[in-house]
């Protein structure tokens, strides 16, 4: 992928160097209630009155660490400015008048407070409607290589304009859409939750379309099928559990996430992703 370095964007937000720590539930109770938060899209931490997950504290951040990440850094800053500055253009020429309002990101170590709750390393990243944020620590593409498999830069941008997808989708309003579907329906919850997931996967699809002249060199798109895939339901399913449960699925299929992101990418229009 060719890009500049130089520069944050202005909708970068960087808590790197302030630890946060959490009490209460535990790694499993925090990230459940942090789904349902995400779902429904209020805190329902502070509405059930508990407390996340104990975390350990961020080591203090040294000008050593710093240095070291400025690069990813950078990269994500320029990625971040690109979509954004794309899906403003989408929303003039398909949005009837609408305007794209940009999201903000926040980088972060360990863990750090949302206004869906707390934000763990552990979770991954994700999108929280209630403040506007992705939220992102720096260690989860070390994961994506390691762990799923997927490594180059276009997989690692893959992943942030899937989460900016969701920000779309919050000012187009299929996520209140899909709240009141999921609250008019519970048992029908994790299927329209792949729905919503798909559609992201496509937007972030539309995006690498404009980068095409741009940005896009050899390869860069197999890097964004291989991450698609690597986190699909039924791979990350078989590779903890060794089963797949296609009833529990949240985010699709490896075939599926690849699927969505390829149609937005060779079709380029946002309307072609209509998964809902």
């Amino acid at each position: 992928m060719r890009w500049t370095p130089g520069g944050r964007d202005p909708n970068l937000e960087d808590r790197r160097s302030a630890g946060g720590m959490g009490r209460g539930l535990g790694i499993g109770g925090t990230v459940v209630v942090l789904a349902l938060s995400l779902i429904f899209g209020r805190n329902l931490f502070t509405d059930l009155g508990v407390e996340p997950a104990i975390g350990t504290a961020s080591a203090p951040m040294t000008a050593a660490d710093s240095a070291a990440e400025e690069p990813q850094v950078q990269f994500i800053s320029f990625v971040l400015g690109d979509v954004q500055s794309t899906w403003a253009k989408l929303f003039q020429q398909y949005g009837q008048g609408s305007t794209y309002h940009p999201a903000r990101l926040v980088l972060f170590r360990n863990s750090t407070d949302s206004g869906c709750g707390p934000a763990q390393s552990v979770m991954g990243p994700f999108y929280c409607p209630v403040d506007e944020r992705v939220y992102l620590d720096l260690g989860f593409f070390d994961d994506l290589k390691k762990r799923f498999g997927a490594s180059g830069d276009f997989a690692a941008a893959y992943v942030l304009a899937h989460e900016l997808g969701h920000h779309v989708q919050r000012q187009l309003g299929f996520d209140a859409r899909v709240r009141q579907m999921q609250e008019a329906d519970p048992a029908a919850a994790n299927q329209l939750s792949v729905r919503i997931e798909l559609q992201a996967d496509c937007y972030a699809g539309v995006w690498a379309h404009s980068t095409q002249g741009r940005l896009l060199e050899s390869g860069d798109i197999d890097e964004a099928l291989n991450a698609a895939s690597a986190v699909g339901d039924d791979r990350i399913q078989k590779r903890t559990t060794g089963r797949i449960n296609v009833d529990s699925f949240t985010h699709g299929s490896a075939a599926q996430r690849s699927q969505w992101f390829k149609r937005g990418f060779e079709s380029g229009d946002p309307r072609n992703c209509q998964t809902l």
